[in-house]
């Protein structure tokens, strides 16, 4: 049995999906499924059993079910979000339960972290690097950040443990996100309304409008690593998930535009002053460990998981 949590969610809806094609649905999903805009990343979907939040911890006390991996997805993911107490329960403290749960029953564990631990990279984007040498610019970042510092502290683990961190993820059901869904989905939407895109303008000298460059990695791929982890249990520790290479936001929309068939109308507007000061100009994520753990599959190309996205999902309607 495997035990997803964040199931309703973007990256976790789409694992569901892709356990599905594998033949799997002896699967606990866990989520908080009072959000009527993210039922149809559930609904039509195989699973064993359906598990609210808030009720996880009781429910694995009274059924003791025998559960084969954890897949820990579910999390508080708005950057800009600002109370500290909101990420301290949801992030922090509900994935200390599920490490102690799997400790306990000597379950393998594999959760997700963030890139938004390495903050403005200025130590750079290993994760070789101890979680105390990072500096987040935000209490998201700080929540993934400070449960990766405590898990690597303890003296009793899961049997096996990954903390992905992932990068700038994109990809189909991730139309409940808001201001927090990537930018080809607003790209696709404000094409839809009005023919045009307004990307944010740099306030930097040194970088040019439009310049600011990203790790953006498909969905499809992050699926590909997760049950990697599972299947071949390397060392525990924390994994990059990236592809290796940098993009500017200028590609991104570009590429959703051409995707479409339409000429790119690309302008720009300043960044809002709430994120201003802490916006990421670059992150690219530094593979070497997760080569080195075995994982040799090429990554979808910018350009090809903008089509696919865009031409399968986004036109059509439709969620993975």
């Amino acid at each position: 049995m495997i035990l997803l949590t964040g199931a309703a969610g973007f990256i976790g809806s789409c694992f569901l999906s892709y356990l599905n094609e594998k033949g799997i649905d002896e699967i606990i999903i866990v989520d908080d499924f009072s959000r009527a805009d993210k039922s149809r990343n559930w609904q039509e979907k195989s699973y064993k059993f359906k598990v609210e939040r808030k009720e996880l911890f009781q429910w694995l006390q009274d059924q003791k079910i025998t559960i084969d991996v954890v897949f820990h997805l579910g999390a508080r993911t708005d950057t800009t979000e600002k109370d500290q107490a909101i990420f301290d329960d949801l992030n922090l403290n509900y994935t200390k339960g599920l490490v102690h749960y799997c400790t306990a029953h000597q379950i393998p564990l594999i959760y997700a972290s963030s890139g938004a631990t390495y903050g403005l990279g200025m130590s750079g984007y290993s994760d070789q690097l101890e979680p105390k040498a990072l500096s987040p610019l935000n209490p998201y970042g700080d929540s993934k950040n400070d449960l990766d510092a405590w898990l690597m502290t303890q003296e009793k683990q899961p049997p096996f443990w990954a903390g992905l961190k992932f990068f700038n993820v994109y990809g189909p059901n991730e139309y409940h996100k808001g201001r927090m869904a990537s930018v080809i989905l607003h790209t696709y939407r404000k094409i839809q309304a009005t023919g045009t895109m307004s990307l944010f303008r740099s306030h930097r000298a040194d970088v040019a409008d439009g310049q600011q460059s990203r790790d953006f990695i498909y969905v499809k791929d992050v699926l590909d690593i997760m049950y990697f982890m599972y299947e071949k249990q390397p060392e525990s520790g924390l994994y990059n998930v990236g592809t290796g290479q940098a993009r500017s936001f200028m590609d991104l929309a570009t590429q959703t535009f051409l995707a479409l068939g339409l000429e790119p109308k690309i302008g720009f507007i300043d960044t809002p002053i709430d994120i201003r000061d802490t916006y990421q100009y670059f992150t690219e994520a530094d593979l070497e460990k997760l080569r080195k753990a075995g994982y040799t599959n090429d990554f979808y190309s910018l350009e090809d998981g903008i089509k696919d996205y865009v031409q399968q999902y986004l036109m059509q309607d439709t969620i993975y």
